[in-house]
């Protein structure tokens, strides 16, 4: 049995999810900032300031238990959520940064309960640095035990706080004057304060809704109680902040609320319940950080998108602890706390949080809007337009806490981004990005269904009948120079035969297709039939390839090499012209044959050999399609360098003027430049065969040839073009104009 199959402790929806969550978001700030908020802000915008706060982690929320309950969660919480839709970039990225943040998170709680703990007892001041470290220690141990150990411990540091909460409630009710809060309900802002540094102050203390989530390994049923335990702390903690704020406005002037970090103490009829409570609250944050943050080492190691820290992905004993990572995160804590003061980095920490929240919306809503069908959440009540919400929730705050750090942050995540990106790290999940494409193409394909056909938007939609296209190299090549960049390629292979016995060689020639598609890195589509005859496969292809808009326009396949094939080459030809394809047909002079078969090419197919692109004119009919062909040939990095050419052979002198001055107006019209060539000759096929012999290639118009005369159809172009190496035969089936 393998480790990952092993069974493992697990834990319920109150231990697992509730108490984290709600001992992370009942930190510090609430015992020893929100006094201070409250004051400046005053009772109502300090209300305003939790409700804007609690409606983003709520959105947040929503989200995270959407996604949670539509996928088996395994361990690394966010990391795992995020990586499995966003795909392997936005996961490795955020796999890193949490981690980190929830690491050096440990040691900033480490150094606010050191805080505490010295301001309380003076006497250890000079020992603040052993004291942390002992600390930092004992959280360590704690941890490093196991996860049920540590749950144990914030039953009991839960129970601290609610008895620390008690005795400020009963405190504060029998302190209340109306008279107070009344001066107390608007703001009185200190120098450079404002409701935004407030909020900015505030909103920190809400952070901890992932708390839960990073136990997702550990939970018995992370799908049922992500959501219930996540959203209970959520509500539960609003209730208490919303209760504090108009308490503390009634109790204490606001300049004592201001002046005085420990006012809650001074308040409660116990204080030393709250001194109690301001110890558990740093040490239940410490504690769940020290918890989630090797959980989500272990899973981002275990999908090995960093080699070098797969080392962390291992888990030992029964329960698959992941004591590896746990001392990687001690460590890293340590450091830390002996570099001492962790405010220059806690906001970046802070924006790390805030990113990850808002990826975690962003997946929620791309799940949401991609209407994959494998989308189905048993959480029901959450929306695109709420995730979309939280996401543009989660940007604000960033910017509105500190836009330095909110800047430095996302040029870090966009960094791992494309570093993970470049190293083209392979997932071995699925993810949203297929789904994604797919529901672009499919809205892009209905709009294209919908607009009317212009011919300015005329593009190449190439099918190329290449056969296997490995032995024919050359005509898959010049569908791609014909299409790069402006239109569609797909490569077509026939076989023939009974469909019964050769079903299973399609997918077979496929994936051969495949294959020397990615070999040529083309941007092409395979397609293969199988059809009794040939003719009736290439009908099949023409007719019912492609979708919509983008059913190909153009069939390109090979000029016959003997005289023995012409008459099914003009057979096919007359049938793609009935049926309204344009045709290019390529003769190739750079393979050898056996029997009649290509068999590899004498030539690199790719070589862009050196002189003109030319154009023979015989008017607009075919010129219109080889001209715009030539161009876009032309386009092409390699044949920029191929001037080209717009050829017209005349029987005398007295119309080489005019007919050079059509053609310069033709050009200067249709925006392509060429240069006019007129040949003064009475024999066409001389005049082709000798000015165009240094030619790169040629392209000619052609008429598709009636029944019965194919033989002499194939002898007249022959005797055209001789030796002429390239040769591209064009027939247009229109659908363009040169001045649009």
């Amino acid at each position: 049995m393998s480790q990952e199959d092993q069974p493992r402790m697990k834990f319920g929806t109150f231990g697992g999810v509730f108490t984290p969550c709600t001992l992370t978001i009942l930190g510090v700030i609430m015992f020893l900032r929100f006094g201070q908020v409250v004051g400046q802000a005053g009772v109502l915008y300090a209300i305003l300031i939790v409700l804007a706060s609690k409606t983003i982690t709520t959105l947040t929320t929503l989200s995270l238990s959407a996604i949670a309950s539509n996928t088996r969660v395994k361990g690394g919480g966010a990391y795992y959520l995020i990586s499995r839709s966003l795909g392997v970039e936005f996961g490795g990225a955020i796999g890193v940064v949490f981690y980190l943040a929830q690491a050096i998170s440990v040691a900033m709680y480490v150094i606010g309960f050191t805080e505490a703990f010295v301001g309380t007892f003076s006497a250890w001041e000079s020992h603040f640095v052993i004291i942390a470290t002992l600390i930092n220690v004992a959280t360590f141990v704690c941890v490093y035990i196991g996860a049920g150990w540590t749950i144990k411990v914030q039953y009991f540091i839960l129970a601290i706080l609610g008895a620390a909460l008690a005795s400020f409630y009963l405190g504060a009710f029998s302190s209340f004057e109306f008279g107070i809060m009344r001066e107390n309900l608007m703001p009185h802002y200190d120098a450079g304060e404002s409701l935004f540094t407030m909020f900015a102050l505030f909103f920190p203390a809400v952070t901890g809704i992932m708390a839960g989530a990073n136990m997702s390994g550990d939970l018995k049923n992370p799908s049922r109680s992500i959501p219930k335990g996540t959203l209970g702390a959520v509500i539960v903690t609003a209730v208490i902040y919303l209760s504090l704020a108009f308490l503390l406005g009634g109790t204490r002037p606001h300049a004592d609320l201001i002046d005085n970090n420990l006012i809650m103490k001074n308040i409660s009829v116990w204080p030393v319940l709250i001194t109690a409570g301001v110890f558990a609250a740093t040490l239940s944050s410490a504690l769940g950080s020290m918890m989630g943050a090797p959980r989500i080492l272990q899973a981002f190691a275990r999908d090995d998108i960093f080699k070098r820290l797969s080392f962390f992905g291992a888990g030992s004993g029964s329960s698959r602890e992941p004591r590896r990572a746990t001392v990687l995160t001690f460590v890293i804590a340590q450091i830390c706390i002996l570099l001492g003061d962790l405010n220059a980095i806690a906001p970046i920490i802070t924006m790390f949080f805030m990113i990850t929240y808002g990826l975690l919306n962003l997946a929620t809503f791309y799940e949401a809007i991609t209407k994959n069908p494998s989308y189905r959440p048993t959480f029901r009540y959450c929306h695109w337009s709420v995730s979309l919400a939280g996401t543009v929730g989660c940007l604000a705050v960033m910017f509105l806490i500190n836009w330095i750090w909110a800047s430095a942050s996302i040029v870090v995540i966009s960094g791992l981004y494309w570093f993970i990106h470049y190293r083209e790290v392979e997932s071995r999940w699925g993810d949203l990005h297929s789904g994604m494409v797919f529901e672009r193409a499919r809205q892009s394909l209905l709009k294209l269904e919908q607009e009317a056909y212009h011919p300015k938007n005329w593009r190449p939609i190439i099918l190329t009948l290449s056969g296997t296209a490995w032995n024919r190299p050359h005509l898959a090549v010049y569908g791609h120079w014909l299409t790069a960049g402006h239109g569609i390629l797909s490569i077509a292979h026939v076989v023939t035969g009974d469909i019964e016995e050769h079903a299973e060689r399609r997918e077979k020639f496929e994936n051969t297709l495949r294959a020397f598609i990615a070999k040529e890195e083309l941007l092409a589509f395979p397609a293969v039939v199988v059809s009794e005859y040939l003719s009736d496969g290439v009908e099949a292809l023409v007719q019912c390839h492609g979708i919509g808009g983008l059913r190909p326009n153009t069939v390109l396949l090979g000029w016959p090499n003997n005289p023995q094939k012409s008459e099914s080459f003009g057979s096919t030809v007359r049938l793609v012209s009935r049926l309204g394809r344009s045709i290019i047909a390529l003769r190739f002079l750079g393979y050898r044959e056996e029997e009649g078969e290509p068999t590899g090419s004498m030539v690199d197919p790719w070589d862009v050999p050196i002189g003109t692109i030319d154009v023979w004119w015989r008017g607009r009919r075919n010129g219109s399609l080889m001209l715009l062909l030539a161009h876009l040939l032309h386009q092409n990095p390699a044949w920029r360098r191929n001037r080209i050419r717009v050829l017209r052979a005349v029987a005398n002198d007295e119309a080489v003027e005019e007919v050079t001055r059509h053609i310069e107006e033709l050009s200067a019209s249709a925006r392509i430049a060429a240069e006019p060539v007129i040949v003064v000759s009475s024999d066409p096929a001389q005049a082709i065969q000798q000015t165009s012999a240094e030619a790169a290639v040629v392209i000619l118009g052609f008429e598709p040839p009636e029944e019965s005369a194919e033989a002499a159809f194939f002898a007249r172009m022959e005797s055209f073009v001789g030796d002429l190496p390239r040769v591209l035969f064009i027939e247009s089936a229109g659908g363009m104009e040169l001045e649009s």
